[in-house]
């Protein structure tokens, strides 16, 4: 079994920062693919970014240029900074880790205008 525990949520000003941290435990592969999605009031769970395990990343148009996907593969961890926030940037973030399909429990963002 893997679990994800995400952190890092919280409120924030338009224009802020923050960064969400994904904490991956149990069973992993080596290769994988771990991502951040996100799901606001109403609407669909979306994609922000992806990571593989050998660092190949992919962004939705709407955060390209504000948002970075990283991890550290040694401590099974990756992370979102999220810069210029927007308010349509709220939403509930997850962690998703393939192969797999595993989710996290999610962490709120809230930009505030």
């Amino acid at each position: 079994q893997v679990q994800l525990v995400e952190s890092g949520g919280g409120l924030v000003q338009a224009g802020g920062s923050l960064r969400l941290s994904c904490a991956a435990s149990g069973s992993i592969f080596s290769t994988n693919h771990m991502g951040w999605y996100r799901q606001a009031p109403g609407k669909q769970r979306e994609l922000v970014a992806r990571i593989s395990s050998g660092g190949t990343t992919i962004y939705a148009d709407s955060v390209k240029g504000r948002f970075t996907i990283s991890r550290d593969n040694a401590k099974n961890t990756m992370y979102l900074q999220m810069n210029s926030l927007k308010p349509e940037d709220t939403a509930v973030y997850y962690c998703n880790l393939l192969p797999g399909n595993y989710w996290g429990q999610g962490t709120q963002v809230t930009v505030s205008s």
